[in-house]
């Protein structure tokens, strides 16, 4: 065939889409190859907007490198596999678009004949067989698991099925009665929680390689064949010959088939669509590949280095296509390409060249960058002029939340009218008067035969984030079931102090079994405790805390826990005085400036997030209040705190009052300076800097205008606090990072507060009870999501590689990035730097640690900032702080000698800007690793598609992570009782004192009822058979509240496991009888066949009339013993009944209590 080539310029990006959705209209099945993931992702967002209906089936390429160690992302996989399994099972003439990316077309696939046939499609009321559903699974590459968070994971429970297909955004429980399906849900992955239910589900393969008899001999004989018999030794040989998954396996695909296809096999298209510079990529891809082969291959040759399991690989064109298989494509497709400009082609008459007649759209960039008018004014006037000439105009914002504040803003300034339109049938009949505004997200506008479409860049300039693909909230409970008990850990229990966990084990207890905590305490004694009374345990702190077990029994703990109470109190009473002390002052109240406001707000190059939007507003309330404020505002660095600060600042400054920013060293001094400089220019506001940078000259100028007024906002260090400094209309204090600042400058800090208001910023994570227990004392707004979209930062872990290492290196610095390298001591950081010197000799390399001289520490950062250094290597230092957009890139070294906190405070260095950032968490590469380590890097793996990790920052602090919070070293206290009750503690401190009048009836809540009715009460392990699971389940039913809580956890449970069996029942009624237990003051109820004894706490009746009163009724079954025990006699010969009448009893004692 004759090569042909149709040419569509001024394909604009947006408009694309249309062309697109067009040519399949046209030829019923495109293939379009776009340069990268990001671009295949927007390109999908524009194709639906004007094609809703069309079927778009994505084929994404793996996300690590060529010849690496690692195996592609499982949510990847997935994608891939969907796609594939979806095109092999398609009829020649249906309607699709296939979207694919270079890297995705380079790559040889599975035989078409893999997924042929590999999908089922399971539909309500058919009968499955389970053994052959599991077959099917096995067969597709899903993995058995006991609670289901990932693509391609399964959980079998009893007749409850949840599995994670390929293709799917959501997990699906399907819920069988014998073979026949009776219902298919989505639920969510974190909450366990169903969402809604569907009519049908299709279970395609998630893993393009199958381990089965066929495949590991293929294998096997293949590598052989290609390695000699030598390899056979081989770690991954042994490994696949075991029949057992191989971490990066991905690698040697072409030794599990006979053959490999390409993508044209599969799709069955004549026609081909490429994006502009896909030839340039496709040729840098080319290079990449056989640069990685080469390294490779010459790495094999030598002798292993550093201990690494030895890598044979491929040659390129058994797993890629080759350069020439690639410029064939002409011969084989018609071939359209696409391109943004004006095109020229090649003078061949088989080339046709296409207008798309686009023009560009409106240009606002010039009015912005004078500031001589409002943007808007000027945006109105060239919407009227568009609509008058009979053209309709679209503005297309990046979220709701940029189209809400964009829309405000026009309505605020004009009397436009508005609708929200979802796709490009309801813009096309939208009446001419009315404006559209859809979310689109293309980057800049253009002018369309029939719609001016309008960018939110052109309105507000670049744009920095994308909205989000997958809008995940993320909950509290997965943080507590990662967490769950293990066996080993360390425990406080309220009454007896510090033991060890031993076991769960079932006791016979009044005739029922009953599940039971086994508890060691120091001389082997030990304390079974049963489950429903698990909330009188908590952690001690992280697994290495190095506790002293105390003896059961002693008087040691009592004391302890006494002294640290005393403490508490007193720090508890400091704070209320401190809180009331603000509450009776009065202060100027500060008013949002309107107009001005929302435009300053408009220049914020990101989508705030929920979290961010609620900080703010708290904020302002605050300084309308007319009280001074001093609030509190907790997020890991990066999550947009500053923001918050510079709108407060904003709102203060215009007010006329001077807003002074205290921040700890003086490269963040000049972070920040940068960056309100950048924010404020082009308004009236001044803004200055006051740091050692400065020259003496400079800094009495800088002095001088804050004595007058001139100056409004003044950025520096601790040294504006000093004497010699005056304001002339100091208003709001901001302090940055507090948690950096020593105790005298903290001290420094308090005495200028006074009648002014305060923000504080700080960067420690915040636990959940102590951001409860503060509120009403000390103001508090928790940031605890990423940034909307903030691409997420790819981890990989794996034992070291020498390769690897200097790969990602080098990749970092081929793009003009930077890389952080930590060590966990500061012993390791020679012997990596001259590991580091051996593979890349140029790399130029600053060490940094925490026993040098802060100044130094200081200069070598400062320098890094700037470029000076490749790589920092450093120890955890840098985990909180600096904001350095260019370093995408870290290498944490021996990740398992880290905790989970610190692992996530690390990772978040990276990853701040819109570069794909990466993070290597390597391992020793021959030694075991802890099931506890394991357990750690997977959580931080599956933390990379949940986001939640902030908040399991704050769930994980050890002892060293507590903060001061309060304003006083608390670890010595923490160290005495665990982190958990400490805080447990702190905030039942708090509450009595804000509370004192009710203090007297609180005063003693560290009780727990003990309840005997015979029944058994426990989780059967066929029901939960997963230990942890189990353990994390009974910690969560003892923290229940009230019925709504009982009858929602319940039916959660029932949702997630299935019908609940008579055992959990019983434990259900026995946790809504303890709670009615507290509100009666009872202690202890022993219950049987023929009635029950209630014990009071100490022997002590809240309401002794109302008790009377209760017993006259029922004097022939109901009197009290000698012994104050309450005695009732009943016939409870059925287990039932005696739940019920226990039921009904305690209800009217804790009525009369009440």
């Amino acid at each position: 065939m004759a090569t042909k080539i149709t040419g569509i310029s001024n394909a604009v990006s947006g408009w694309d889409g249309k062309l697109l959705s067009e040519l399949v209209e046209k030829h019923n099945r495109i293939i379009h190859i776009c340069r990268d993931d990001a671009r295949m992702d927007d390109l999908e967002s524009y194709v639906r907007f004007f094609a809703p209906d069309l079927e778009i089936l994505k084929i994404p390429a793996w996300d690590c490198l060529p010849y690496d160690r690692v195996s592609p992302n499982s949510g990847i996989t997935s994608q891939r596999c969907f796609a594939l399994s979806r095109i092999s099972e398609l009829d020649v003439n249906h309607t699709c678009l296939i979207l694919i990316t270079v890297n995705a077309y380079l790559q040889r696939l599975p035989p078409l004949s893999f997924f042929k046939g590999m999908s089922v499609n399971l539909k309500l009321n058919k009968s499955y067989p389970l053994s052959e559903l599991l077959l099917t699974l096995d067969n597709g590459g899903y993995f058995r698991t006991d609670t289901v968070r990932e693509a391609g994971e399964f959980a079998v429970r009893g007749g409850i099925i949840d599995i994670y297909p390929a293709g799917r955004d959501e997990p699906l429980r399907l819920d069988f009665f014998g073979d026949e399906l009776e219902s298919v849900k989505r639920f969510d992955p974190i909450t366990q929680r169903s969402i809604d239910s569907i009519e049908a589900a299709k279970l395609s393969p998630v893993a393009e390689i199958i381990l089965n008899s066929e495949s590991i001999n293929r294998f096997k004989s293949s590598y052989r064949e290609a390695f000699g018999a030598k390899a056979s030794n081989d770690q991954i040989y042994q490994t696949i010959a075991e029949g057992r998954y191989y971490v990066g396996m991905e690698h040697w695909l072409p030794f599990f088939y006979n053959r490999l296809d390409t993508l044209e096999v599969y799709a069955k298209s004549n026609f081909v669509s490429l994006d502009s510079e896909v030839e340039a990529v496709a040729q840098t891809r080319f290079e990449l590949i056989n640069e990685y082969f080469e390294a490779r291959s010459s790495l094999a040759k030598s002798t292993a280095v550093d201990d690494m399991a030895i890598y044979r690989p491929l040659t390129p064109n058994s797993l890629y296509i080759t350069p020439e298989e690639w410029s064939k494509k002409h011969e084989k497709f018609n071939v359209i390409q696409f391109h943004p400009l004006n095109l020229i082609l090649p003078s061949d008459s088989n080339n046709i060249l296409i207008d798309s007649n686009i023009a560009p759209g409106i240009d606002l960039t010039e009015i912005r960058q004078r500031q001589v008018s409002n943007v808007y004014d000027e945006l109105i006037k060239k919407i009227q002029k568009t609509q008058a000439n009979g053209k309709k105009v679209l503005i297309c914002a990046f979220s709701h939340g940029s189209a809400e504040r964009i829309e405000k803003i026009l309505l605020e300034q004009s009397e436009l009218m508005i609708e929200t339109v979802r796709n490009y049938n309801e813009m096309s009949s939208l009446s001419m008067d009315k404006i559209g505004i859809a979310i689109l997200p293309i980057d800049k506008g253009f002018d369309s035969p029939d719609v001016l479409f309008v960018s939110e860049p052109d309105i507000l300039g670049e744009r920095l984030a994308r909205p989000s693909k997958r809008r995940k909230k993320r909950g509290e409970d997965f943080l507590r079931e990662v967490s769950a008990l293990s066996d080993g850990d360390f425990v406080v229990h309220l009454e007896h102090g510090i033991g060890q966990f031993k076991k769960l084990e079932t006791l016979e207890i009044g005739g029922a079994p009953h599940d039971c905590l086994t508890i060691e305490y120091n001389g082997g004694d030990k304390l079974f405790l049963p489950v429903e009374n698990i909330d009188v345990l908590t952690r001690y702190g992280s697994e290495d805390s190095g506790a002293v077990v105390d003896k059961l029994g002693g008087v040691a703990w009592q004391s302890r826990k006494a002294r640290v109470k005393k403490r508490l109190k007193d720090m508890a009473d400091q704070l209320i005085k401190t809180a009331a002390e603000r509450e009776l002052q009065i202060t100027e109240k500060i008013e949002v400036p309107g107009l001005s406001y929302e435009a300053f707000c408009s220049r914020f190059k990101y989508n705030e997030t929920e979290d961010q939007l609620k900080s703010i507003s708290d904020t302002l309330q605050d300084l309308a209040r007319g009280r001074p404020m001093d609030r509190l505002i907790c997020g890991d660095v990066g999550f947009g705190k500053t923001e918050v600060a510079l709108r407060a600042a904003m709102v203060a400054a215009s007010q006329g009052l001077q807003v002074a920013i205290v921040v700890p060293t003086t490269l963040l001094c000049r972070q920040h300076y940068q960056l309100f400089s950048e924010r404020f220019s082009g308004t009236p506001i001044k803004v200055r800097q006051l740091s050692r940078l400065l020259t003496s000259q400079e800094l009495s100028a800088v002095k001088s205008e804050m004595n007058s007024g001139e100056c409004n906002i003044v950025i520096g260090t601790h040294a504006l606090l000093g004497k010699s400094i005056e304001f002339s209309n100091l208003g709001l204090l901001i302090i940055d990072e507090e948690q950096h600042f020593g105790v005298a400058q903290k001290e420094k800090l308090k005495q200028i507060r006074g009648d002014i208001h305060v923000l504080t910023l700080t960067a420690t994570p915040i636990p959940r009870t102590l951001q409860l227990a503060m509120s009403g004392v000390r103001d508090l707004s928790l940031i605890a999501s990423p940034p909307v979209d903030r691409l997420a930062i790819r981890t990989f872990i794996m034992p070291y590689d020498g390769l690897v290492i200097r790969e990602a290196i080098q990749r970092e610095r081929h793009r003009g990035g930077q890389v952080f390298y930590v060590c966990p001591r500061i012993e390791d950081l020679s012997r990596v730097y001259d590991r580091l010197i051996k593979l890349i000799p140029d790399l130029k390399i600053a060490s940094a640690h925490g026993r040098m001289v802060p100044s130094d520490l200081e200069d070598i950062m400062a320098a890094f900032c700037d470029g000076s250094y490749d790589v920092l290597l450093s120890t955890h230092i840098i985990e909180s702080g600096l904001d350095i957009p260019n370093a995408n890139t870290i290498i944490i070294h021996n990740s398992d000698k880290f905790g989970l906190a610190q692992l996530y405070q690390l990772r978040g260095r990276v990853g701040r800007s819109k570069t794909r950032a990466y993070a290597y968490l390597t391992t020793h590469p021959t030694k075991q690793l802890t099931p506890n380590a394991k357990k750690r890097l997977g959580v931080m793996q599956t933390l990379d598609s949940l986001g939640a990790g902030f908040s399991l920052a704050s769930h994980d602090m050890d002892i060293r992570g507590a903060g001061n919070l309060l304003g006083e070293e608390q670890s010595g206290q923490v160290r005495e009782v665990g982190i958990e009750l400490y805080q447990h503690m702190l905030k039942e401190a708090v509450i009595a004192a804000r509370d004192k009048e009710k203090t007297d009836e609180k005063s003693d809540n560290e009780w727990t009822p003990q309840i005997s009715i015979g029944n058994p009460v426990l989780i059967p392990d066929s029901f939960i058979p997963d230990l942890n699971v189990r353990l994390s389940i009974y910690r969560r039913i003892a923290d229940l509240q009230g019925t709504d809580e009982i009858d929602s956890f319940a039916a959660e449970l029932s949702d997630r496991f299935g019908r609940l069996p008579a055992e959990v029942n019983n434990l259900f009624q026995v946790i809504f009888l303890k709670n009615l237990c507290r509100s009666a003051n009872v202690e202890k109820i022993d219950a049987g066949p023929k009635g029950a004894v209630i014990a009071f706490r100490n022997d002590s009746v809240k309401n002794l009339e109302g008790l009377l009163n209760l017993l006259e009724k029922e004097k022939n079954t109901a009197h009290i013993r000698t012994d104050h025990k309450l005695v009732y006699k009943r016939n409870w010969q059925k287990s039932s009944d005696r739940v019920n009448g226990l039921t009904r009893i305690m209800r009217e004692l804790a009525a009369i209590a009440a």
